[in-house]
């Protein structure tokens, strides 16, 4: 499973970007987006998506 990004409520920050493990998270069209294909949700790294816990936007990232 991966997780998502919604566009109309990310605010850009990128406090995301620099917590996962697998490098899914990056810019895109002055916000931010997460790679389906390398996205884990942070299985054997964390009990929960980093991104999640760093994420101050209610329902900004969720699954796809």
């Amino acid at each position: 499973m991966a997780l998502q990004i919604m566009r109309d409520l990310c605010t850009a920050c990128g406090d995301c970007e620099p917590l996962c493990p697998t490098q899914s998270i990056s810019p895109f069209k002055g916000v931010y987006r997460i790679e389906a294909s390398t996205c884990n949700e942070c299985e054997g790294e964390s009990d929960v998506p980093q991104c999640l816990d760093a994420c101050a936007e209610d329902d900004c990232i969720v699954p796809a």
